[in-house]
C-alpha cells in the first residue's frame, strides 16, 4: 500500500473503530515480551554494569524483533495475496494510532467534571495518568487532562504518523515497542534506574522530533480556531518548552498552555511521593473544566494537521523516479 494512502486510511479506521479493548492488540504482545524478557535477564544481586547491559539487550531485542517480525508478516501476506498484504498493513497501521481512544478517555473525564461528579472524574482520570488522583479537585483534574492529552498527542498520534510516513508500518511498530518499553521499564526509581536507562534514553531520542511537530501542530490548530491565541501558543512554547523534566513532554504541553491561556505543570504526587516541577504559562490562570474540553478539541484539530504533515513527509521520503 502506498504510504500516502496508508496514513489517511489508518487514521480514518482509527476514527471509526477506535481501540476496542476486547480485540487483541500488538502492544499487549510487546508488553508480554518485555515482561518475559525482564524475568529472564534479571536476577538478584546484579551489578550496575550487569543491569545496564541486560536493559540494553532487552531493548534492542524487543525493538529489533518487533520491526523484523512486522516486516516479515507484511512480506509473507503480500506474497500470498497482495490484497491480504494491504489489509494486514492497514490493520497494523490502525493499531499504532490512538487518536479516537485518547479523545474518548479524555471526554469521559470532562463529562464527569461538567456533571460535578468528582469521584467519577478521578476514577476515569486514573485510566490515563500516572499521578495519584484520589485527592484532586476540579482544577487539578482539568490540569491533568490538558497535560495528558497534549503529551499523548505526541506519542499516541504524531509519532506513529511520523514513523509510518518515514518507514512504513514496521518502523511505526518499532516506535510502539520503544514507547511500551519506556512505559514499563523506563522509570527513574530504584528498581529500573539502571535496567531501564537504555529504554528511557531511546524513547527520548525517538520522540524528539515528533514532540516538536506536535507543538507546532498545536500552534497551527490554535491559529485555525482563534488566530489571536496562536501567538501566545508559540511564545509560551519557545519560552517554557524546556521547563519540563522530560526533554519532550514540555514541548506540546507548553504550546497547549499558551493556546488555552492556562497555567500547566507544577507539583504532582506519584504513589504518595510529591514530585515538584516548574510551571509553564505561569502568568495564566489555573485550568478549569471548560479549558479541558477545549484542549480535547484542539488536539483533534492538531491530529489532522499532523496527518497532513505525515502525508507531505511521505511525498518527500519517497525516492524520485529518474527520467
Amino acid at each position: 500500500m502506498n504510504r500516502s494512502t496508508l496514513l489517511p486510511s489508518a487514521y480514518l479506521l482509527d476514527q471509526i473503530a477506535g481501540d476496542p479493548e476486547e480485540l487483541p492488540h500488538p502492544v499487549r504482545l510487546i508488553g508480554l515480551a518485555i515482561s518475559r524478557g525482564e524475568s529472564a535477564l534479571r536476577h538478584p544481586d546484579q551489578t550496575v554494569a550487569s543491569e545496564l547491559f541486560s536493559g540494553v539487550a532487552l531493548t534492542v531485542a524487543v525493538v529489533g524483533s518487533t520491526y523484523w517480525l512486522t516486516a516479515g508478516l507484511l512480506q509473507f501476506t503480500r506474497r500470498y495475496c497482495s490484497s491480504l498484504g494491504d489489509a494486514t498493513e492497514l490493520l497494523l497501521g490502525w493499531t499504532c494510532l490512538a487518536a479516537r481512544n485518547l479523545e474518548q478517555e479524555a471526554r469521559a473525564v470532562t463529562d464527569a467534571l461538567q456533571n460535578d461528579d468528582l469521584p467519577l472524574a478521578r476514577k476515569r482520570l486514573a485510566r490515563i495518568v500516572g499521578r495519584d488522583t484520589e485527592q484532586l479537585d476540579a482544577q487539578e483534574i482539568s490540569r491533568a487532562v490538558i497535560e495528558t492529552v497534549a503529551e499523548s498527542a505526541s506519542d499516541g498520534i504524531m509519532a506513529p504518523l511520523f514513523y509510518m510516513a518515514l518507514g512504513g508500518v514496521p518502523l511505526a511498530m518499532a516506535y510502539k515497542a520503544i514507547n511500551t518499553l519506556d512505559s514499563m521499564i523506563g522509570h527513574a526509581d530504584s528498581r529500573y534506574f539502571y535496567f531501564g536507562k537504555a529504554a528511557a534514553r531511546l524513547d527520548d531520542a525517538a520522540n524528539y522530533i515528533p514532540a516538536r511537530l506536535t507543538a507546532l501542530s498545536l500552534v497551527a490548530a490554535s491559529h485555525l480556531v482563534a488566530p489571536s491565541d496562536a501567538q501566545a501558543a508559540w511564545q509560551t512554547w519557545q519560552r517554557d518548552g524546556s521547563k519540563h523534566k522530560s526533554p519532550n513532554a514540555g514541548q506540546p504541553e507548553s504550546a497547549m498552555a499558551g493556546a488555552l491561556h492556562v497555567s500547566l505543570g507544577g507539583d504532582n504526587t506519584y504513589s504518595g511521593e510529591l514530585i515538584p516541577a516548574q510551571r509553564m504559562g505561569q502568568e495564566f490562570p489555573s485550568a478549569r473544566p471548560s479549558k479541558a474540553v477545549q484542549a480535547v478539541r484542539l488536539v483533534s484539530i492538531a491530529s489532522l494537521v499532523g496527518l497532513t504533515l505525515g502525508v507531505l513527509l511521505t511525498a518527500l521520503a519517497q525516492p524520485r523516479k529518474r527520467s
